[in-house]
């Protein structure tokens, strides 16, 4: 089984980004604008529309209010055989947080693609993070 994890920090107050990444329905969407198009939920399954036409359907498996961690899966026809990602807040003092964004999957070869997903996301989520809720 492949992991992936990527780290960053984030200059905005940790409750802040959890009121995002935490948001099953819509987080995705304001998380990364432009990057998601849009985002919806019915329950715990949500449909999440890229900018590039790739429509990724996911389940909600748990979200901790607490620990700040939600984690979700890609279903349906075009998801991986086993795919279990996990996006943590952690403080990091004042004003300030660490996003833990983290994947495994099977088989092997579905990592490539998934990790260059992230890595292109990742920045735009930072920025749309600090820009909605910097300190």
């Amino acid at each position: 089984m492949a992991s992936i994890r990527i780290e960053f920090d984030i200059a905005a107050d940790a409750a802040h980004v959890w009121q995002v990444i935490g948001d099953w329905a819509d987080g995705p969407a304001r998380m990364a604008p432009g990057y998601v198009v849009s985002s919806r939920a019915a329950d715990d399954v949500r449909v999440v529309t890229f900018a590039d036409g790739f429509v990724a359907r996911e389940r909600l498996v748990t979200r901790d209010d607490k620990a700040r961690r939600i984690v979700y899966s890609l279903i349906g026809d075009t998801a991986p055989e086993h795919d279990n990602a996990v996006m943590q807040v952690v403080p990091d003092g004042l004003g300030r947080c660490r996003m833990h964004w983290s994947r495994d999957v099977l088989p092997d070869e579905a990592a490539q693609p998934l990790s260059s997903a992230m890595n292109e996301a990742a920045p735009i989520i930072k920025r749309a993070l600090e820009t909605a809720g910097g300190s």
